[in-house]
């Protein structure tokens, strides 16, 4: 973790200068190499002054952080207005309509109410029927994010209201395939956020915040490592950027649904072809949307798309993820083999991916 690590690495520092210092290289005030006490007094200051940012932040954002019970389960959810709308993970929600909330303030549980769920971006809205003492998260500006930036996760894993897990942005624009998982559709989350901050089970949901107290990711899913017998790999979590986040709840909170997905689409039906040796080999096309961006460029029912730009796509989740770096309007080249075995390379302009 970011801010563990630097912690360690100060204190090591005064341990070590400290140890080498004779009683007379310590009368000497001038030098910070030589162990001074002024020395030792601005080495422990970085730690110190970090720790104190914490507890600023979770001061600040944890009365943003709810608890959020189904009959399925329960997870987290961050406060988005005064008018009692709450931003979630639509995994968490499935098929729900009605929800028990907890604010992290406590109190007697409020009921909530689906406002609307966006289920291929996995997030939703939902809205308690008494607002009142609601504290309305903060939300950054998730463009400006830098590699290495501390930051919180914060939400209520395995039940454990309120709390807090530390580390670093990992990488930014990340394309992870959410999978589907008992009422919830599969997802793709673009443009993701990753972090080493732990994100356990009730953490989706909940609020990834940077050292200014505002949030800047939702906390969503952990990297799964088949080494370990498909269990979380450690240290690699998932955040849907807030842009994204904030974007889509302002949308299901005017229209009760997403009316602009922003996400690029080829205009076709797939599933993913299989060889007779048991390889995926394409996303066969089992249907083309009239007048669609693939319609236009010539691709047809039967043809197996192998690549787009360059980036083979043996399998439909491959394609979904490759068409999730790209945007609405772009010009793809994507590689098709036609029925009769031979392959053509077509210039495909990416339409927007239908809300459902």
């Amino acid at each position: 973790m970011g801010g563990s690590t630097s912690r360690i690495a100060l204190f090591a520092a005064v341990v070590i200068s400290l140890a080498g210092c004779s009683q007379a290289a310590r009368s000497q005030p001038t030098d910070a190499t030589t162990g001074s006490p002024d020395a030792t007094a601005t080495a422990t200051a970085g730690p110190r002054a970090l720790e104190s940012e914490f507890e600023q932040v979770i001061r600040t954002v944890l009365p943003s952080i709810v608890q959020i019970t189904t009959e399925n389960g329960l997870g987290s959810g961050i406060v988005y207005d005064n008018a009692g709308h709450i931003v979630t993970n639509a995994h968490l929600v499935g098929q729900a309509k009605q929800f028990q909330v907890t604010l992290a303030t406590g109190g007697a549980a409020r009921t909530a109410k689906l406002v609307g769920s966006f289920s291929i971006g996995d997030l939703a809205v939902i809205k308690v029927d008494d607002p009142a003492g609601l504290n309305p998260a903060t939300f950054g500006d998730s463009s400006k994010l830098r590699v290495g930036q501390i930051v919180m996760a914060m939400g209520n894993p395995l039940g454990l209201s309120g709390s807090v897990t530390e580390g670093i942005v990992s990488a930014l624009g990340r394309t992870v395939e959410e999978p589907s998982a008992d009422e919830s559709a599969s997802a793709t989350i673009t443009g993701a956020i990753q972090t080493s901050a732990a994100i356990n089970p009730g953490n989706s949901g909940g609020a990834l915040v940077n050292l200014s107290g505002e949030v800047i990711g939702i906390p969503t899913l952990t990297a799964v490592n088949p080494e370990l017998g498909g269990g979380a790999a450690p240290g690699i979590g998932f955040a849907i950027p807030s842009n994204t986040a904030t974007d889509i709840a302002a949308q299901i909170i005017k229209y009760g649904k997403v009316v602009n997905t922003r996400r690029a689409a080829l205009g076709v039906t797939v599933q993913t072809v299989i060889s007779t040796d048991g390889r995926p080999v394409g996303a066969g096309v089992a249907r083309v949307t009239p007048g669609g961006g693939a319609d236009q460029a010539g691709v047809k029912a039967g043809d197996v798309i192998l690549s787009v730009n360059g980036t083979p796509t043996p399998t439909t989740q491959d394609l979904s993820e490759v068409l999730g770096t790209l945007k609405p309007g772009d010009q793809a080249k994507v590689e098709v083999l036609h029925p009769g075995g031979s392959t053509e390379t077509l210039a495909v302009r990416l339409g927007e991916l239908p809300t459902g």
